[in-house]
């Protein structure tokens, strides 16, 4: 189950369709207790049968992460977005979770918790950034 204040419109969720198959759907509103996707059977759906979904690598190149190259002295598990001329997004893949880093000289240090739920990068971006592009 996933609570009401953890996700925002556009985050990617889970539930389990009549034929008990995980069907991702994408966040169109939240109220009262149900999140809404006209997808959904009846366009709502109850929050406890909402899930998160797992954050995995292949969702980092979905929105455009890149890995670091060993051939140029990088960390193959550091992902890194670059959201605008200056900036990027750093993450390191640790197996079960993903750990934002930030740069500094000589390498990164980790801040926050880490990420487990594609949700939690969703919101991260949005919070760090005010773009949604991973909401699209």
């Amino acid at each position: 189950m996933i609570e009401a204040s953890d996700i925002r419109v556009g985050n990617l969720l889970w539930y389990y369709d009549y034929h008990m198959t995980e069907t991702v759907f994408r966040v169109e509103g939240i109220h009262e207790g149900y999140v809404f996707n006209t997808g959904l059977p009846r366009s709502r759906l109850p929050l406890e049968k909402a899930n998160p979904v797992q954050l995995d690598v292949s969702y980092l190149f979905q929105f455009g992460f890149l890995a670091g190259d060993r051939d140029y002295g990088e960390d193959p598990d550091i992902y890194t977005y670059k959201y605008n001329r200056t900036d990027s997004i750093y993450i390191r893949d640790e197996g079960d979770k993903f750990q934002p880093l930030a740069a500094h000289e000589g390498g990164f240090a980790p801040y926050g918790k880490p990420v487990i739920h594609l949700h939690q990068l969703q919101n991260l971006f949005y919070d760090l950034t005010r773009e949604d592009v991973f909401m699209q």
